[in-house]
């Protein structure tokens, strides 16, 4: 299926079934494994990579948020905001008040690799969160951008800036460009196919014999 759209993605795939299209491809690492994990949401995160790469501080920031801010301010519809802090726990990276100005510029979520606060603020709102864990900690003095829409680094997966990006329970996962047609086209006929055999075995047809018909698992 040609020209699938966001909002086709967002109703039908979810990571566990790109990620098995993208094994079909020769992509077999496109999911980091960190324990990066929803803390605001139930549902599948799909949108475009906004990258940020982050630093830990011990001195005063003379100029503090100036580049997190440039970076929440410059969204576009349909991105999420990418954090690659490399696991900082030092401080909340990111909060009600960034989630609310994201929003504002067009961003549907959040992805971070290091803590974030406001949990039950930014549930409220429902804005996507994902992250490894919270810190009440302001991260003023403590964590900075050094850099933005550039490629970033998490858990030995490489996120460009515009690359497919689907999170959900199971996991996150990123579709390069290069590869993004081909692997959401595999991707939504898969669903189709699971769809059927899940009818099938739903009607009585042992699991077996519903992967030797189908050859979908």
């Amino acid at each position: 299926m040609p020209g699938i759209t966001l909002p086709q993605m967002r109703e039908r795939l979810f990571s566990a079934v790109v990620c098995d299209a993208l094994d079909k491809l020769g992509l077999k690492n496109q999911s980091p494994r960190v324990p990066i994990r929803p803390l605001t949401t139930s549902g599948v995160l799909i949108g475009r990579c906004k990258t940020t790469l982050w630093a830990e501080m011990a001195h005063v920031d003379e100029q503090p948020y100036e580049l997190e801010l440039k970076a929440v301010d410059t969204c576009r519809p349909d991105d999420v905001l990418i954090a690659a802090a490399g696991g900082s726990c030092k401080s909340g990276l990111w909060g009600e008040l960034l989630s609310t100005a994201a929003r504002r510029s067009g961003c549907v979520g959040t992805i971070v690799d290091g803590a974030v606060r406001d949990v039950v603020k930014m549930t409220a709102m429902g804005f996507p969160v994902f992250a490894r864990g919270t810190s009440p900690y302001d991260s003023r003095d403590r964590n900075r951008v050094i850099d933005i829409d550039v490629p970033i680094e998490i858990g030995g997966v490489l996120f460009s800036p515009g690359d497919l990006i689907i999170a959900d329970a199971d996991g996150i996962v990123v579709v390069p460009q290069a590869v993004e047609a081909d692997a959401v086209n595999a991707a939504w006929e898969k669903v189709n196919a699971e769809n059927v055999v899940r009818d099938a075995i739903a009607g009585g047809m042992s699991a077996t014999d519903a992967f030797k018909k189908y050859g979908v698992l």
